[in-house]
């Protein structure tokens, strides 16, 4: 090497020198990549043995990383694994055609899940970015993907701990026996003590989730005022995931290891005590007596594209985010599939639970239907309105079986058919209860609430029912605001822990509007508008970005790279054919559906204890489309400002340094165009540092740049010897 050469200056000098890319290139000797380490991105770089001491890696430089693989794979499961899997699956399947509908979602888990989840997993792992740097790398025009990603992560964060909230309001009043929602309250009228009049017309059960712990208004218009009680939990959900969430995920990593697998417990407990409940084997049976006819209907399919899109995280960027800090070897194909894998057994695994449930609750109602309706038939046989030899002389009022029910009940309608509807009997068939579907929060706060107050030792399951519930949803918001945190982080270079607390404080603050008497409205509005079309777009045009702007081709030579093998073409053809077309029928279909679809929501009347629809006023219509525009905002503003280079265009460009022995490559994204041909081809380069790596002959979507077309030898891509051989290549 020359004696000249700047990078020989190290030797006798301890000052900071800087060379260009060019000088570098230039050099007649290669540097021994064992006696230097290539640090890209704030890697650690490995101790070097011919050296007692080495200079300590700036700590703002460093990327965490999780402790072990099982950490890892117990997070990206806590994240998609969530409250979906039990109070959304069942409710489609149900609604669906029982076990048909396990055909068409686990069809499109294969053909739209594992591929999609592989890609975001594999991006997030190459480049070591959130999603706003990884989409700003991939193709920067489309780098609104990643800030359409971290808006839409915010809105679903600030309804979604509510219903964490929710159920730490349902927590804390479990330890009561009995329960406080098993029986309507009595209220005094006069000197006589009757029923509450709204918890009459409707349940216990319903009426303690309304009026209780809702304390819900008549309609979005009616604000209310706050819910105290409902206000401290909020705080108390959003204080947990602040603090989950503040040291990164050294501390987050761990919360999971009882986040993720204590709901395991919990339902493998509640399937055993659910499978000796009295009528289970009904619920069961109906969970597995498919309606195949159901199959050819297009809504079937169109639910459960939508459930597999929601229920592996798609495009909210905390798979993105949880992969970017794994090592660039992991087996991420492997990952996909398992975490794929388990997220389905899951969802089976909560619905064997939840019909078990509904049909011992099923069965209860029933028989309460039976009674109901005996007394009325005697009520007629003791005024003569109907005779008694209209009774079989088998039945008997005092043990009155279902079976007895149906035959008189039959026997009645036969003989009264012109005046039969006058009666008011109803018919008590099991299957009717067993068809009622029940979803979301209606599912978890009525239903399920009101089968426990049935159970042996009733205030233990309700603990450990809604601990469950608290410990899915924390999953979920972890990963949720990993794909806020991690990619802000990274882009902005803020510092972490300041900005998670105002973070945290600030959806607080926008979250007091779900807590008023009226905020369950709010919630069911921003969970209809806030999510579904704009993360089909998001995931669309991630999609499209990596396997036709960036190249599907190009993209498995990468795969074949970091993991030390080639895909199978399965994913090839998906990436690039299978995965966009149904992504564009599933977006079409879906805004078909809420064209179709009034929007309105469920209101509850206090004057009739039910629930009645009503249309979204003038102002609540504007907020909706405003959730939808503000979603994808980013992604045209971007591209706009990039098409006329009003923004950078993200190229990223190397400054490489030598510091005590230890080559380091900075990110020069954002400087001006001439600068940066100044920077490759003189000897002044600029120091200011970007959060992006750069290697555009490897990921930019633009062609081959001046380092890969002066690359002449034959040793390697980049023609130099700088690069350890574990060293990955996108982070040049």
């Amino acid at each position: 090497m020359p004696k000249n050469s700047k990078v020989t200056q190290r030797e006798h000098s301890n000052e900071h020198v800087t060379e260009s890319v060019a000088d570098l290139l230039a050099l007649e000797e290669p540097v021994d990549y064992k006696s230097s380490v290539l640090n890209v991105g704030g890697v650690p770089p490995p101790p070097r043995k011919n050296k007692g001491v080495e200079e300590p890696q700036d700590p703002g430089e460093e990327r965490p990383a999780w402790n072990s693989k099982l950490q890892y794979i117990l997070a990206q499961v806590g994240f998609s694994v969530g409250l979906g899997n039990v109070w959304r699956f069942p409710y489609l399947c149900q609604k669906n055609g029982g076990g048909a509908y396990l055909i068409p979602y686990f069809i499109l888990l294969i053909i739209i899940g594992i591929p999609l989840f592989f890609l975001e997993l594999a991006v997030g792992q190459r480049i070591r970015r959130g999603s706003i740097g990884v989409w700003n790398y991939v193709c920067p025009r489309l780098g609104g993907i990643g800030f359409s990603s971290c808006m839409v992560c915010f809105f679903v964060g600030l309804y979604y701990n509510v219903i964490i909230g929710w159920s730490i309001f349902y927590f804390f009043k479990s330890f009561q026996y009995p329960l406080p929602w098993s029986e309507c309250p009595l209220v005094k009228n006069g000197s006589l003590s009757i029923v509450e009049p709204e918890c009459d017309k409707s349940s216990a059960t319903t009426y303690f989730w309304y009026r209780e712990a809702l304390d819900i208004s008549n309609s979005i218009s009616e604000s209310g005022g706050l819910n105290w009680r409902m206000t401290l939990c909020l705080l108390a959900a959003w204080t947990i995931v602040c603090l989950a969430m503040i040291k990164g995920i050294q501390s987050s990593g761990k919360v999971m290891y009882f986040s993720s697998l204590f709901p395991y417990v919990v339902l493998l407990c509640f399937l055993v005590r659910g499978l000796l409940l009295r009528g289970a084997v009904d619920g069961i049976a109906h969970m597995f007596t498919p309606r195949l006819e159901k199959m050819l209907e297009p809504q079937v399919w169109r639910e459960a594209a939508t459930q597999v899109f929601f229920a592996l995280g798609l495009g909210f960027g905390g798979v993105i985010a949880f992969s970017s800090y794994n090592k660039q070897d992991n087996n991420c194909h492997f990952d996909a599939a398992l975490v794929s894998i388990i997220n389905f057994v899951t969802s089976v695994l909560a619905t064997l639970v939840v019909f078990a449930v509904l049909g011992f609750k099923a069965n209860l109602m029933n028989e309460k239907c039976v009674v109901d309706n005996a007394e009325k038939i005697m009520g007629y046989l003791n005024s003569n309105v109907l005779s008694h030899d209209l009774i079989p002389p088998h039945v008997n009022f005092s043990h009155l079986t279902a079976q007895d029910y149906t035959e008189m009940y039959g026997v009645i309608r036969t003989v009264r058919e012109g005046s039969f509807s006058e009666l008011g009997l109803e018919p008590c068939q099991l299957e009717d209860e067993l068809n009622k579907a029940v979803q979301g929060t209606g599912l978890a706060f009525i239903a399920f609430t009101e089968a426990m107050t049935h159970f042996p030792g009733s205030p233990f399951w309700s603990v450990m029912f809604f601990l469950m519930l608290i410990n899915l949803g924390l999953g979920s918001m972890i990963g949720t605001m990993e794909g806020i945190i991690t990619p802000i982080v990274d882009t902005f270079k803020v510092r972490k822990e300041i900005f998670t607390v105002c973070c945290c404080s600030l959806a607080f603050l926008i979250g007091l509007l779900f807590v008023q008497r009226s905020g369950n409205y709010f919630v069911t509005m921003f969970d209809d508008y806030s999510a579904t079309l704009p993360l089909t777009i998001v995931v669309i045009l991630e999609n499209i970005s990596v396997a036709w702007f960036y190249g599907t081709e190009k993209f498995m030579q990468d795969l074949t790279e970091m993991l030390g093998f080639r895909p199978s073409c399965f994913y090839f053809y998906m990436w690039k054919y299978v995965s966009p077309l149904c992504l564009v029928v599933l977006m079409f279909t879906s805004i078909i559906q809420m064209g179709l679809s009034p929007p309105g929501y469920s209101a509850w009347n206090e004057e009739t204890a039910s629930e009645r629809f009503q249309s979204y006023p003038p102002w609540a219509l504007g907020m909706c489309f405003t959730l939808i525009t503000l979603a994808m905002l980013p992604v045209p503003v971007v591209f706009v400002a990039r098409q006329f280079h009003l923004l950078s265009d993200g190229s990223n460009t190397l400054s490489v340094s030598y510091k005590k022995g230890r080559m380091m490559m900075k990110d020069m994204s954002n400087l001006e165009d001439n600068d940066e041909t100044r920077f490759i081809l003189s000897k002044v380069p600029s120091e200011a540092p970007s959060p992006m790596p750069n290697h555009r002959s490897y990921l930019g979507p633009e062609g081959p740049s001046s380092l890969e077309t002066t690359n002449t030898s034959p040793n390697g891509r980049y023609g130099t010897g700088y690069l350890m051989p574990t060293t990955p290549e996108s982070e040049l």
